[in-house]
């Protein structure tokens, strides 16, 4: 739980793209466009209909002209090029333009509880303008400019979870199956976004050329993503949601201890082990980022790559040796890395897994607990809170507050006194060490007393002592990390949440927001009801 290493992680066969692309493929969903509704600019509206096991459902997209000066991925943008919907149910003529009235005002707007999730994109104009004219002109993209931007649009938010009006999560996860694992719906809508900009850009080229307009090959196709940029918006979620994260970080380490102690190495293993290997190494080469701190990580992984295959090829005799080795020589990003490709050696250990991913979420107070009972938890499971220096210079400086405009979560500092008048509850290791100096305090006079009566005494700490009891019962979940601290890099909770997500090709914009892409080679929506080995992990450009 280390921040750092959170930071580190990467995509794998657990992330939920990953997780829900299998459930599509297997269960073969119907997904088709029921009503295309576009002008020979691409603007207007597309009904996708979606027949899945355990329901039915349609994604709703409205694509409207946008000027480059309207054109902002920032959370403060007022208009989008495309903006979209998944709703429970069908979808006529009537709530058509009841969503047609809302959905592009998205945050202004009002949905109800038949919408499950709200999302809007903007183009990668330079990317979509290029597509369109070469596959106008009977040319197929060129891999080397798609390899720089991997996809065609870029979503900037994607909103669940009862926000707007929309359907809670118990709604969604208690009567919708399809859709009862975290982020389903969320990442089903990333998916669609990428089918429909891909369908798009040959509507369009086909319409400004008939003639000369060739489809794009299903190769680069499927090389196609769809592009996100992700701020402090999600950040809060893995500090208010310690007993998910805690499960999630679970399943991760469960299949990782199945690799290292069921998995058997053999000639097909380690076959698969050096292809993969490879395929890490040219994903890592294909990303591109300006960023300096991005471009550092990556060169060491390439090195510690190399390195690795070399061990692999020379050494390799267990898999608790390799990963011993990784610790002593490699980069946290390239041990990270390494685990990721050990879960993907092994789907018949891992992917049963996926479905334990959801966890009841309470945090119970128990009044009995003798105080000396707390005061053990908190020197034992806490010692790495105890052990910040709150008062250094620099240690409480940052402040995370919540917009009033947008509800979403800012940065700022402890001197900004409108900022602390909204602060936040996320300096959970300051929490802790303010408890459990007036838990001491306390006992000094009243040794024998319960947690019930300390509550009495001290009402402002019953939040910190729920959350220090009910975590006691887990293994992971809490963040090792002062998120006070002025020099914490918030991209490291970011990129955390995004490898569960299952994106790849980070390019951070700043300390505060990154760009990455998502599905990218996943399969498309013609591939449904083919075969599919679920062989999309680093995805690498065609070879033209």
């Amino acid at each position: 739980m280390n921040l750092e290493r959170l930071g580190a992680m990467h995509q794998s066969r657990l992330s939920f793209m990953r997780t829900l692309m299998r459930c599509i493929m297997r269960e073969r969903w119907q997904i088709e466009p029921s009503r295309i509704e576009l002008d020979s600019q691409g603007y207007g509206s597309v009904i996708y209909r979606i027949k899945a096991p355990q329901g039915h459902y349609n994604f709703v997209v409205f694509s409207n002209q946008l000027t480059d000066e309207d054109r902002n991925d920032r959370v403060i943008a007022t208009k989008w090029d495309l903006t979209m919907a998944l709703v429970e149910g069908d979808v006529d003529d009537v709530y058509l333009e009841k969503l047609r009235l809302n959905v592009p005002k998205q945050e202004a707007g009002r949905v109800d509880a038949r919408v499950f999730v709200l999302s809007r994109a903007n183009r990668s104009t330079r990317n979509f303008d290029y597509v369109v004219d070469q596959l106008a002109n009977g040319h197929q993209p060129d891999i080397t400019q798609i390899t720089r931007v991997g996809y065609l649009y870029r979503t900037t938010a994607v909103y669940g979870s009862g926000k707007l009006g929309m359907a809670d999560w118990d709604k969604v996860s208690s009567t919708y199956g399809d859709f009862a694992r975290p982020f389903a719906a969320e990442m089903f809508v990333c998916l669609m976004l990428r089918n429909f900009s891909l369908m798009q850009a040959e509507h369009i080229a086909y319409h400004r050329a008939p003639d000369t307009f060739v489809k794009m090959a299903p190769d680069i196709k499927r090389y196609f993503g769809i592009g996100n940029s992700t701020g402090l918006g999600m950040a809060p979620y893995l500090v208010n949601h310690p007993q998910l994260i805690n499960r999630w970080i679970e399943m991760r380490e469960l299949a990782l201890a199945r690799v290292r102690a069921l998995g058997q190495i053999n000639q097909r293993v380690r076959c698969n082990l050096d292809d993969l290997i490879d395929r890490c190494i040219r994903h890592t080469q294909e990303t591109k980022t300006e960023d300096g701190w991005q471009t550092d990580n990556n060169r060491q992984i390439l090195a510690d790559l190399a390195g690795l295959a070399a061990y692999v090829s020379e050494s390799l005799t267990t898999w608790d040796d390799l990963l011993l080795w990784s610790e002593r020589n490699c980069s946290v990003q390239s041990q990270e890395l390494l685990v990721s490709i050990l879960l993907e050696l092994y789907p018949e250990l891992v992917d049963d897994l996926e479905e334990y991913h959801c966890t009841d979420e309470f945090l119970d107070l128990d009044p009995l607990m003798p105080l000396h009972r707390l005061k053990s938890i908190i020197e034992t499971r806490y010692a790495w809170a105890l052990n910040i220096d709150f008062g250094a210079e620099g240690a409480r400086e940052t402040c995370w507050y919540r917009s009033e405009e947008k509800m979403e979560p800012r940065l700022g500092s402890i001197a900004d006194v409108n900022a602390r008048k909204k602060q936040m509850a996320l300096g959970v290791g300051c929490a802790v060490q303010k408890c459990y100096v007036q838990l001491c305090e306390y006992m000094a006079d009243y040794p024998d007393h319960t947690t019930a009566r300390f509550m009495v005494a001290r009402p402002k700490m019953r939040g910190i002592v729920r959350r220090i009891q009910t975590m006691n019962k887990c293994t992971y979940g809490d963040i090792q990390a002062n998120l006070l601290d002025r020099d914490m890099l918030p991209i490291h909770l970011l990129r955390c949440k995004l490898a569960f997500f299952g994106v790849s090709k980070f390019d951070p914009r700043s300390r505060l927001w990154v760009r990455n892409t998502m599905f990218q080679g996943a399969p498309l929506l013609e591939d449904i009801g083919k075969m599919f080995d679920d062989d999309w992990f680093m995805p690498l450009a065609p070879r033209q």
